[in-house]
């Protein structure tokens, strides 16, 4: 039962009109509309002076949130202002506000201050913030902040979101220490929506987790004055990292429309899309995607010492198909992907990308990908000889069931392998690869037996040469003969029988000699493709 006068505010506060109607709107839940309606004079980030008809101060905001009158009969408490100037530091420091809060278009004189304060839902939507410090803070809802313009940063550390984190369109500058969004462990339980969002800072996400999807769609990362744009190891999100480009107009945003609705649906055809840039390095290491990690038509912007870092990352799909970094390297090292999309035109070239250690299962390219752009993709992750590059995409090709392909990478392993060798080596090498290639075409093994056979039986056939014994000597056949020597194990019965004089003895043991090669290399290649390697 409500106490007589515990509606009515404190006569020390001496409230002004704008505060009265404020005090009034929040027992009965309505929205306190200070507006002039006039788009210029209402822009928050404009210059224009607001002036005590429109401005209420901090400490009665808190009040009302901490310690409010009790609502009209009939009705529920809840703070919603629309286009207030709010004067001095709003702080509800390890409070537990119950109403519900909803504020657009105001002007904040100083920061807001909440750490370990505890909300049902707050959304703060259109205004200008000087810096919004909430380090472990709970909600348990929502947390909006679209098109809210803050100057000097985002603190959200160790912040637990109970549904939706939502961020789209926001503009937020840096703090003392070059940060834009400082939110290391946050826990959102739904969807983080960063979408088409300024960030003139390092965003750091080390540690944070995410319930559903994190959409940085169309969103514009900044850090001149620091390595990284986005700092975000250990970050795990249980569906898919959205890098992606945003269709501007099928933005709900764009026809004014309130959150929480975000910017979900897919754009039409011919809609204009605006990609997600990103000037300064990445880090994603040690990643968790439970379904994808989409950079498609991302543009990033770096300087020959930053990176795009994704080592270690898991997931079951990664869809490199942003534009070609300039400068700056990528790195793969140690992750693990099932299906990788990509796009030729997408990676770096020699010098501009690391792989070591990178393992996918299959590979699933966007437009034309020949197997000698995939073979220069490799070269340009390995600057010194490396198998492991070359034996992951074999594997990836067989899996394919691309068993021509899977031989042609190993082939090219094998002579990437050539160039660390010594001399000797090399040489071996090259006749190798000039005979059989190695093994991984057998059809070449043929064809220069059946040379060598042809040569050998036109250079024995001018001759009739004495037999070593008499006694069961067979009849002389210059073709059996040179089969007989090109073949090092199988015995046809006729090079054991003949004395060979000259340059006919020097001659057969060339032919010994190439067939032992040619014997040995088929062999090799056939043990490898045995054991499937």
């Amino acid at each position: 039962m409500t106490v007589p006068g515990d509606s009515e505010p404190p006569a020390s506060l001496e409230l002004t009109p704008a505060e009265w109607g404020m005090w009034q709107a929040f027992r009965n839940g309505s929205t306190h509309d200070l507006r002039s309606h006039n788009p210029v004079h209402d822009d928050p980030d404009g210059q224009y002076h607001w002036g005590p008809e429109r401005s209420v101060r901090a400490r009665v905001v808190a009040l009302l949130l901490l310690d409010g009158p009790p609502p009209q009969p009939g009705r529920v408490t809840s703070l919603k202002l629309n286009g207030a100037y709010i004067t001095g530091t709003l702080d509800v420091s390890g409070g537990a506000v119950e109403p519900y809060v909803e504020m657009h278009n105001c002007r904040f004189e100083k920061e807001i201050l909440l750490p370990e304060a505890h909300f049902s839902t707050l959304r703060l939507v259109g205004c200008r913030i000087p810096r919004v410090e909430g380090a472990r803070l709970r909600t348990e809802g929502d947390l909006h902040l679209p098109r809210c313009t803050v100057e000097n940063g985002i603190r959200l550390t160790d912040a637990q979101i109970g549904t939706d984190l939502l961020l789209n369109q926001l503009t937020v500058h840096r703090d003392r220490k070059g940060r834009s969004i400082v939110a290391d462990g946050l826990n959102v339980a739904q969807d983080i929506q960063a979408e088409m969002i300024e960030s003139y800072g390092e965003i750091s996400l080390r540690g944070a987790q995410v319930g559903v999807s994190l959409s940085l769609r169309g969103s514009r990362l900044r850090n001149p004055h620091g390595r990284r744009a986005l700092n975000a190891p250990q970050l795990t999100v249980e569906r898919t990292l959205y890098l992606t480009a945003a269709g501007l107009s099928s933005s709900p945003f764009a026809s004014g429309t309130t959150p929480p609705y975000g910017v979900t649906t897919t754009p039409m055809r011919g809609t204009r899309m605006q990609r997600f840039e990103c000037e300064g390095g990445v880090r994603l290491d040690d990643g968790r995607f439970g379904d994808a990690v989409d950079f498609e038509q991302a543009r990033f912007v770096m300087e020959s010492d930053q990176e795009l870092s994704l080592r270690r990352i898991q997931t079951p799909e990664m869809r490199f198909l942003c534009e070609r970094p300039q400068r700056g390297r990528v790195v793969l090292s140690g992750a693990k992907v099932v299906n990788l999309v990509d796009r030729a035109t997408s990676w770096p070239g020699p010098g501009g990308l690391a792989m070591a250690g990178f393992s996918y299962e299959c590979l699933i390219p966007r437009g034309s990908f020949s197997m000698a752009r995939r073979l220069e993709w490799i070269a340009a992750a390995t600057p010194e000889y490396a198998p492991e590059p070359y034996e992951q995409l074999s594997n990836a090709m067989r899996a394919s069931g691309e068993d021509a392909e899977a031989r042609e990478v190993l082939l090219a392993k094998q002579r990437r392998r050539r160039e660390t060798l010594p001399l000797a080596g090399k040489l071996w090498g090259y006749l190798q690869d000039w005979t059989v290639a190695y093994g991984y075409r057998p059809g070449r093994a043929a064809l220069w037996m059946g040379v060598l056979w042809a040569v050998g039986a036109l250079l024995f056939g001018r001759l009739e040469p004495d037999a070593i014994s008499s006694e069961g000597a067979p009849t002389w056949n210059p073709y059996l003969y040179a089969l007989d020597l090109l073949l090092p194990v199988i015995n046809l019965g006729q090079d054991t029988f003949w004395k060979m004089q000259g340059a006919y003895q020097w001659a057969a043991a060339v032919m010994i000699l190439l067939g032992w090669v040619l014997a040995t290399t088929v062999a090799a290649g056939a043990s490898r493709l045995l054991r499937r390697q």
